[in-house]
């Protein structure tokens, strides 16, 4: 029963103690929080203080370099700055767009726009056509293979640079899906019954410049040949009447004879003279 009493006794010992010790602990956190706060408040007040003190004396130094360049600068005599020109505008690089005439020389009508509007990317992939094998050889000048004809190399240049749905077309197929060739076959394919009617009339025309030219240059031949023999007869005229269209020469000729005949003749009458006057020597002799 004792030991009882003891523990008891023991026990509530403890617990006086220990809230003894918690009053005692929070007494001492307490003063030390507040002796923290106030210790935080003076070293933010007189870093608040130095702060603006710092400012002012920098401020003060600013407003001091400041008045001294002032000074300098006044003294400076001040550069007239010439006006400066106005710079032309850059040229644009851009190839100049093609006229209404020549677009419609080339089928590339309101009818041909419109339809094109309707075509997708699924009409070419999809459009029954083979690949044919590719002609290493034939060379692609601005975009377009050389393969085409005439009409159809001019026709594809403007239509890439006017209709901008084919432009598009061509850069997302070629060469990814299929080869330049085949995109080309399948447009003109596509398009027939809208350029075919230009493409005739390009052709008919052409031809009938052609003959033209033909019979131009056919012309000239025929003017140059004619002409030629006529050059030749007037060149050899003036030494054959060269004699007979001087009259001095003529009555030169009149008067003295021909001398040159008999200069350039046999002796025969001189011979003749000889003879006699050797009779003559031979026949004093002989007496």
């Amino acid at each position: 029963m004792d030991l009882w009493e003891r523990a008891r006794a023991f026990a509530g010992e403890a617990a006086k103690r220990s809230q003894e010790l918690s009053a005692e602990a929070a007494k001492r956190s307490s003063a030390l929080v507040s002796e923290t706060a106030k210790k935080s408040k003076e070293i933010f007040s007189e870093t608040a203080s130095k702060s603006r003190e710092i400012a002012a004396e920098a401020t003060k130094q600013a407003d001091l370099l400041a008045g001294q360049i002032k000074h300098l600068a006044s003294d400076l005599p001040v550069p007239s700055i010439p006006p400066i020109p106005a710079i032309p505008p850059i040229p644009s690089a851009a190839a100049p767009e093609p006229d209404a005439a020549e677009l419609e020389r080339y089928g590339i009508t309101d009818d041909l726009r419109e339809f094109v509007k309707g075509i997708t990317i699924s009409t070419f992939r999809d459009f029954p056509l083979q690949d044919e094998p590719e002609m290493s050889d034939v060379p692609t000048v601005s975009n377009v293979r050389q393969d085409l004809n005439q009409w159809q190399a001019r026709h594809a240049t403007l239509v890439l640079s006017a209709v901008k749905e084919i432009s598009k077309f061509r850069y997302e197929l070629c060469p990814r899906y299929m080869k330049e060739r085949k995109f080309w076959r399948v447009y003109f394919l596509l398009v027939n019954s809208y350029i075919t009617p230009f493409e005739k009339k390009y052709f008919e025309e052409l031809k009938v410049k052609e003959e033209e030219e033909k019979k131009d240059s056919q012309k000239e031949a025929s003017q140059a040949s004619q002409a030629a023999p006529a050059e030749q007869k007037d060149t050899k005229a003036p030494s054959k009447t060269s004699a007979s269209t001087n009259p001095e020469h003529d009555l030169d000729v009149f008067l003295l004879g021909d001398l040159g005949s008999d200069d350039e003749g046999p002796d025969g009458g001189d011979d003749d003279l000889d003879d006699d006057f050797d009779k003559i020597d031979a026949t004093s002799v002989s007496t």
